[in-house]
């Protein structure tokens, strides 16, 4: 412990710096969410013995070229991120890391995660949808947050890949089962990143981004779309349940989730403020790892009865 503690101290400051500067570069909470998602799509596929060497090989590929994904985002959104307070102090519009590192930086971890695929997966495709999902979020999603309020919509399409991913890592096919995972995390996104953008909508407008609650101050359509996106979630998320992929554990765990998540829109509804939001984004975010853990705790249930 000494020794360690010794060592850390020795450690310039710069380059500790440097070091959280670069691990920033890759957005580490969307990272985390995309690894808890491909693990879950994996499992729900139902990996096991060697199997589960497969799901740890999609999960670590998938996050890389996630990591890549978002320092090549921080890439082509420095211009705007100078702009808005919540972001200024990012690497690259703080003057800490240079454009030409970024991007030599997301191009290895997002070229590296595909190769990475590509040689511990036993199928191609697992690598081109992670592929094709940062091609997606850089080149299509993110320049049109300057250009129309659907970036949103359109965003939330590479943003529901991850457990699609596990599940095709798996059993290298897309299946009803897996689409229904994407499914589940599409429509989640929706009333997650509204609450976001009604959070920063004056910072979002200041930054050129076209997100709906800049040209909504009455919130009225924003409240409207979380609303039906939380309602459409819950007969979404019945969808393992139609094509007999989950059992009455799972259905009765997802209505209760999807009405606990449906719950703060409509006080948000009611009331427009700073703190409703914010209680739509935290009920979203109690909602997801928790319908990841009702789908796992169902099948492994499944799986033990059948035995």
């Amino acid at each position: 412990m000494k020794a360690s503690a010794t060592l850390e101290l020795k450690l310039p400051a710069r380059t500790k710096s440097r070091a959280m500067d670069f691990l920033d570069l890759t957005k580490p909470r969307i990272s985390a969410m995309v690894l808890f998602s491909v693990a879950a799509g994996g499992l729900y596929a139902g990996a096991r013995g060697a199997e589960l060497l497969v799901v740890l090989n999609t999960v670590i590929g998938t996050t890389m070229v996630s990591a890549g994904a978002g320092a090549l985002n921080h890439l082509w959104e420095r211009r705007t991120d100078s702009l808005m307070q919540r972001t200024q102090n990012r690497p690259l519009p703080a003057g800490r890391l240079q454009p030409l590192e970024t991007f030599l930086f997301g191009m290895l971890l997002g070229l590296g995660g595909t190769a990475y695929l590509l040689v511990t997966v036993p199928n191609i495709l697992t690598a081109i949808l992670a592929f094709s999902t940062l091609v997606s979020y850089v080149l299509i999603y993110t320049p049109l947050k300057q250009l129309t309020t659907w970036n949103t919509l359109i965003g939330a399409i590479p943003g529901a890949m991850p457990p699609l991913i596990g599940w095709v890592g798996v059993r290298g096919t897309l299946d009803p089962e897996g689409l229904a995972l994407f499914m589940i995390l599409f429509v989640w996104q929706i009333p997650h990143f509204l609450a976001i953008a009604w959070l920063y909508r004056d910072q979002y407008a200041q930054g050129g981004h076209k997100m709906l609650p800049s040209f909504d101050p009455s919130g009225d359509v924003t409240s409207l779309q979380m609303r039906a996106y939380c309602l459409a979630l819950i007969p979404v998320s019945l969808f393992p349940i139609l094509i007999q992929a989950a059992g009455p554990l799972y259905l009765m765990g997802a209505v209760l989730l999807g009405i606990f998540f449906l719950m703060p829109t409509l006080k948000f509804h009611k009331e427009r403020s700073m703190q409703n939001a914010r209680s739509v984004m935290r009920a979203s975010l109690i909602y997801l790892p928790g319908i990841w853990a009702l789908l796992l705790i169902d099948h492994t249930l499944n799986l033990l009865f059948r035995r």
